[in-house]
């Protein structure tokens, strides 16, 4: 046997991709360990197709499994024994555990494809299931039959703690529609589901106890003990956790609804419409509070088995509490410092409820005090410093930043997010033979106060490097640094805001130009610094304190998300996050991984059944007047939602940050990102680095010429449905810039040059279309770019 290696058969990898470890089977996440024979085969499958288990009952996962083998072939399947003699595939379960999945369940598993048939061996049911999901991957639709390649499997996951947070209390998510996801999830590897179910927009359970809960604080949207009981038996069935979260003592609006005489302050309060951190609080001080807790974690306890519950715990605004006479007085009485230490108060008491309960509590950053238990499960969304000190103190977490798909990103930049803390490797050391300029930067936001900071730009022996910081975060090393002239530079570096590209002019003593933000530009200015300012460094635990760090959750908060968008915003992007949690740390090939997510794309909408193109198209037509979609779909191809929490702002800046807003644009039904940009992105470096290669000058043409033939379609559904009329400018800047790309092509193509003005025409055009319009950015602007840059370099 040979260790598997990439082969290019039936996939199109840059010579990049050899430099990770995954392969080019449509495989993902990817296993720990690929092997196949030197003399390579298929098994080759028909329509009587039969599964054997031995060791366990594996309940309706059987039919399952041959039913998406249906799907997958388009076969009929024949009936098949219950005791077949030769199976086709063959499960066998080395014990027998309960069905419902824990923290630390056995998910290993392997693979073992060849003449024979595909057996599949675990040492409990989960792993089979994780197996099985393998299997379903591999099978495919060739040339001449259906088949299988031989292939021997050994895999576990590298993190045991992998999940996917749904929002059901912003917007309310149909039972249908969460099984779907956790079908999704089953698909991608991912074990926990965390149901979101309360906030201060809505109350979405029923409660025996609190009645009003649902009865004012719902808007009649909520989930029956049933209905939850359905969910939890889904969910174990495909070997997934459901942790449910309650939101205490801050996100409590609804709660001060249904019984007011819990908060802080006396109200009178209506239903919470407006998205942010509000004021409702709870009374940690009376006795009715812990009453309520009390009753709520008893109420889900008995419909959720799994030993977590998740309290919240995050953006408590403690306005009520300073304000509050008796709750200041409590304070000093009991030597409460700080608003901080009467939430710890709070939740020694809820940790208590919670153990009389038998569960464990997980809460958000803010519920980190050295007075709670080790026992408690730390959930980051204030990135890998916060989660390195909660793991250098031996606690336990799991991170979520970086993991924010209700964000629209690159799959790329989640791709990267690695959830062990790195340090900085010397960058920032300074050398005798280093030459350092900093700058200090302002970078303004559309919400909130605007970002500081600094940054450092090192020249030594061996080249550029550099490093950023901004005010109050860990300094963190910029990659990819390119001096484009004697005063613009640029780098990238990953922030808690995506992937940061600044783009920026330094002449004398000033800074200026723009951070791009995921695809988002954001003007910047400030001036050139004395010396190098001192930074704080990353917190990295050591190896021991990294078993802390039990592994992450992808997050879909839902104030611009509704379930008729609900697969768009989360696949197949939640794949890459799988991979990140489930595949060896060495697993990064980013070409690689686009490769295999395009399969998975395509796999998961046949075997799975999620509908991400579904969903597109069905918004498409809908915005065509339920005429011809294809000018949208197209137009498309140029186009992005505008990244980062840039849709929020701009809806916040517009008083539309709400409840009620209509979540039925162009936008909405956007992919994070173009793939048809990105694929530009690397036919353009395949041409500037090579004039003479005309597949990548010949492909560049098609596109361009096709979205200029699609002009007067889309300007013409633009002006029928009232939805569509701003997106009017965006189709007109799309036409110019398919005209630019046309000319900068035939211009790199044979290595023509244009002056230096009519460059700075043309880059007038390109920073002209770049800006926002109707949350879209028109990301075909960037490849533009580099082709101008290469005219003016030749």
């Amino acid at each position: 046997m040979l260790r598997y290696s990439l082969l290019t058969a039936g996939l199109m990898l840059g010579a990049s991709a050899f430099a990770a470890p995954a392969g080019d089977l449509p495989l993902m996440p990817w296993p720990a360990k690929v092997e196949r024979p030197a003399t390579q085969g298929a098994l080759v499958l028909s329509d009587n197709i039969s599964v054997s288990v031995s060791g366990d009952d594996l309940g309706d996962a059987v039919n399952r499994l041959r039913q998406r083998i249906a799907l997958q072939t388009g076969w009929t399947l024949q009936p098949q024994a219950d005791k077949p003699d030769k199976p086709t595939i063959r499960i066998d379960i080395a014990k027998k555990v309960k069905p419902q999945p824990l923290p630390d369940s056995d998910e290993s598993y392997t693979l073992k494809v060849d003449a024979d048939g595909a057996i599949i061996s675990a040492n409990t049911r989960f792993g089979a299931l994780r197996g099985m999901e393998t299997l379903l991957q591999l099978i495919q639709n060739g040339p001449e039959n259906t088949a299988i390649p031989w292939v021997t499997i050994e895999d576990a996951p590298r993190f045991p703690w992998r999940g996917l947070l749904l929002d059901s209390a912003r917007h309310f998510i149909p039972l249908n529609d969460i099984k779907r996801q956790i079908d999704g999830m089953s698909a991608a590897k991912l074990n926990v589901l965390h149901w979101h179910l309360t906030d201060d927009q809505g109350w979405r359970f029923t409660s025996k106890r609190y009645p009003k809960l649902t009865q004012l604080a719902s808007d009649g949207q909520f989930y029956t003990p049933d209905q939850m009981r359905e969910i939890v038996r889904y969910a174990a069935d495909r070997g997934i956790r459901v942790v449910p979260e309650i939101d205490m003592p801050g996100h409590a609006s609804a709660i001060a609804v249904a019984y007011p005489e819990l908060m802080s302050a006396p109200g009178p309060y209506e239903m919470e419409r407006h998205w942010g951190v509000l004021k409702p609080v709870l009374d940690p001080t009376k006795e009715a509070t812990y009453i309520f807790a009390e009753a709520m974690v008893s109420e889900l306890a008995a419909i959720f088995p799994d030993p977590y519950l998740h309290i919240g715990g995050d953006e408590v605004d403690d306005s009520q509490w300073k304000q509050n006479t008796a709750i200041q007085k409590f304070m000093r009485d009991n030597k409460l410092a700080d608003s901080h230490a009467l939430q710890a108060y709070f939740n020694r008491k809820l940790e208590t409820i919670l153990e009389k309960h038998h569960r464990q509590m997980v809460g958000w950053d803010e519920i980190f005090h050295p007075d709670l238990p080790k026992s408690i499960l730390i959930q980051s969304w204030q990135g890998q410093d916060a989660l390195g000190q909660v793991a250098e103190k031996g606690y336990k977490g799991i991170l979520s930043t970086g993991f924010y798909l209700d964000q629209p990103q690159s799959t790329a930049y989640h791709y990267r997010n690695e959830i062990v803390p790195k340090g900085l490797n010397n960058v920032d050391v300074i050398g005798d033979n280093d030459s350092p300029q900093s700058w200090s930067f302002t970078l303004p936001r559309l919400k909130g106060k605007p970002l500081e900071g600094s940054f450092t730009l090192v020249k030594g022996d061996s080249g550029w490097r550099g490093f950023i910081d901004f005010a109050g975060k860990s300094r963190r090393a910029v990659q990819n640094i390119e001096w484009r002239s004697d005063d613009q530079v640029t780098f990238t570096v990953d922030t808690w805001m995506g992937e940061t590209r600044p783009v920026v002019t330094v002449s004398t003593d000033t800074l200026s130009g723009y951070f791009l933000l995921g695809n988002a530009r954001y003007p910047v200015s400030g001036k050139l610094l004395d010396e190098v300012p001192k930074g704080i460094a990353p917190v990295v635990p050591d190896t021991a304190q990294q078993a802390n760090l039990l592994g992450g959750e992808a997050a879909l908060w839902a104030e611009n998300v509704v379930a008729p968008v609900l697969d768009i915003k989360l696949w197949p992007r939640a794949f890459a996050v799988a991979e990140r949690l489930w595949s060896a740390q060495d697993v990064n090939d980013t070409d690689n991984m686009y490769t295999r997510l395009q399969a998975m794309d395509s796999w998961s909408t046949v075997s799975v059944g999620l509908l991400q193109h579904s969903q597109q198209q069905a918004y498409f037509t809908r915005l065509a007047n339920n005429g011809d979609s294809l000018p949208l779909q197209i137009l498309a191809q140029a186009v992005e939602p505008a990244q980062y929490y840039t849709r929020q702002h701009l809806k916040f800046q517009a008083g539309n940050y709400h409840q009620f807003e209509p979540l039925n644009r162009f936008a909405d039904a956007l992919s994070a990102e173009s793939p048809t940009v990105r694929q530009m992105n690397k036919w353009v470096d395949r041409l500037v680095s090579d004039a003479e290669d005309t597949e990548s000058a010949d492909a560049l043409r098609h596109v361009f010429n096709r979205w200029q033939s699609n002009t007067s379609d889309a300007l013409a559904l633009s002006g029928s449905n009232y939805q569509l009329k701003a997106i009017k400018p965006v189709i007109q800047e799309v036409d110019k810039l398919a005209s630019i790309g046309l000319r900068l092509t035939d211009l790199v193509a044979r290595q023509g040059t244009l002056d230096d003005k009519e460059i700075a025409s043309i880059q007038a055009e390109l920073d002209n279309a770049a800006k926002i319009q109707d949350e879209v950015v028109i990301a075909a602007v960037y490849p533009l770019e580099t082709l101008l840059r290469a005219t003016r370099n030749q």
